[in-house]
């Protein structure tokens, strides 16, 4: 492709420098404003000199993109709600065998629930889970740290909605997302497997000791140390954004919080991780606690719409909420289940995506039965205007002529049909990824590459889709700064009280290069068109 006029060439390419610097470092001190508004500033750039008209820039905007991440983000929150991922904490620790067990255990875990629910969400509630877990059974938190980010960035490769870049994938190549499913499965499984391997390679001594301590630590216990916290996606470290910071959010008095102040969702997510639980059993001897759990039970029936129970009344009055309170906390997580049971049958059988996904969330806000708004707080918006920004500046960047010619140079190297040259596209897939981000990489090359396999066979067009989702996904676990999820890891790992733990740059690279190189190495030989 020629390129375009050099004023072009060169204003374009100013713009989309700005867009990549807010988006790999978006606290630099000369410009301070964060990732959405670094999008936004070099979208509207792009259109202010003139490299793409305004008609173009809005046209730019991929709708069902947004609307398949808006969803996934309604729905995982409904799901947050209902305790799903206390359930998965429970499954890191029971009955577990020792460390290198639970490490194990951490890596499938994680990589499954990923590929189901995105891996920002996984990464945001487990990460509390694994500290909390470490601290109890005096492990060394690292390695285990490096297992949660490492294994949700593999396992999230195996579906359309594991991640942003995947999201564009589907959107773009129209592959079912049964398809995409089979052909990347055997790549993610063996990869985990692969990639515990090294792990318990590399930290086979801080993981082998005298006697390895049972993890025996109850998901329950750990919301009890340290409430796992609401989350949001954000696109400024593409995880948790909330009006108060970790310290101030706990040093309000539980008892204090209204609802407005608890986000509506975060303030029923208690409730129902909590309602119908045994702890309070286990408690029961404790004053203190017995009154916290008649506190939690007046909020449940607030919540359910059950009258609270008048202390004169008696205990048999009180049981009776208690029972009702429980009973609809049940059906309403029953409901939760099956919608989301729902929605993933509806993507395996080809239907729309981004309407499949605004279906279940729709479905979600009416079964809840009460105003919305508290749950659609819980959707980043800010993330949404992050995509919008940068659709129009990578659409903008592609007018200029460069992307193109440096794809035209490329090309004859990169041919899939060949071991050569899917090694050479893997390398370059790996390496702009971790200089430019994913979704970017995505957005510039998804259509070149598969164009170019296309002319092979439409075989090799959708094994080409497939490769780009691989590479661009565990090429997140090369360095700290690769994925929003060893982002996330790391932020929400900083913030837990008492166990706060900083997963440094160097650390994650000594082990994150190597893993990164045999992971993608392997997933390569193992993908399949269907």
């Amino acid at each position: 492709m020629v390129l375009a006029p050099t004023s072009t060439v060169v204003l374009g390419s100013v713009a989309f420098g700005i867009f990549w610097v807010l988006a790999v470092f978006p606290a630099v001190p000369f410009l301070p404003i964060g990732r959405t508004a670094g999008s936004l500033l070099s979208a509207m750039l792009m259109v202010i000199f003139g490299v793409i008209s305004p008609d173009e820039a809005y046209a730019a905007i991929d709708l069902p993109i947004l609307g398949l991440l808006f969803g996934t983000m309604v729905v995982s929150a409904y799901l947050e709600g209902a305790g799903l991922f206390v359930h998965l904490g429970t499954m890191l620790a029971w009955k577990s065998k020792g460390r290198k067990d639970l490490l194990c255990r951490i890596c499938l875990v994680s990589a499954i629930s990923s590929a189901l629910f995105t891996n920002d969400t996984c990464c945001v509630v487990l990460t509390g889970f694994v500290l909390k877990i470490a601290r109890q059974n005096n492990l060394p938190p690292q390695p285990f740290l490096l297992a949660l980010a490492s294994s949700s960035n593999i396992g999230s490769a195996a579906t359309p909605i594991g991640n942003p870049q995947n999201l564009v994938i589907a959107a773009q190549s129209k592959i079912s997302f049964g398809k995409f499913l089979l052909g990347l499965l055997p790549a993610m499984l063996v990869g985990v497997l692969v990639n515990a391997g090294i792990l318990l390679a590399y930290y086979w001594k801080q993981l082998s000791v005298a006697k390895d301590v049972e993890a025996n630590v109850d998901a329950e216990d750990v919301i009890a140390g340290e409430e796992v916290t609401s989350h949001r996606f954000s696109p400024a470290t593409m995880s948790h954004v909330t009006s108060f910071n970790s310290e101030e959010w706990n040093a309000v008095d539980p008892n204090l919080r209204s609802p407005s102040m608890n986000g509506g969702i975060g303030h029923t997510e208690t409730l129902r991780n909590r309602t119908g639980s045994t702890v309070d059993e286990v408690r029961a001897e404790s004053t203190a606690v017995s009154n916290a759990s008649s506190s939690l039970e007046v909020e449940a029936g607030d919540r359910l719409g059950v009258p609270p129970a008048e202390e004169e009344d008696g205990p048999a009055v009180k049981n009776s909420v208690k029972g009702k309170a429980r009973w609809k906390m049940q059906i309403w997580k029953a409901c939760v289940y099956l919608v989301t049971v729902g929605m993933l049958v509806a993507l395996l059988m080809g239907l729309n995506m981004s309407w499949s996904a605004l279906t279940a969330a729709l479905a979600l806000i009416i079964l809840d039965f009460k105003d919305a708004q508290p749950c659609l707080e819980k959707v980043s918006y800010s993330l949404l205007i992050f995509f919008c920004g940068m659709f129009i500046t990578v659409e903008g960047f592609n007018k200029t002529g460069i992307p193109s010619a440096l794809w035209d140079l490329m090309e004859p190297h990169s041919r899939i049909d060949r071991a050569s040259g899917v090694a050479v596209l893997s390398v370059v897939i790996l390496l702009l990824s971790n200089v430019a981000s994913n979704v970017p990489t995505v957005l510039l090359l998804g259509a070149r590459v598969a164009a170019s396999a296309a002319r092979i066979s439409a075989a090799q067009e959708t094994k080409a889709w497939l490769i780009l989702a691989w590479v661009s996904t565990v090429a997140g676990n090369l360095s700290l700064l690769g994925s929003a999820a060893n982002l996330i890891v790391c932020e929400q790992a900083q913030r837990v009280q008492s166990v706060g733990f900083s997963l440094s740059f160097v650390a994650h690279l000594r082990f994150g290069f190597l893993a990164t190189l045999v992971v993608t190495a392997v997933g390569l030989l193992l993908i399949r068109n269907y």
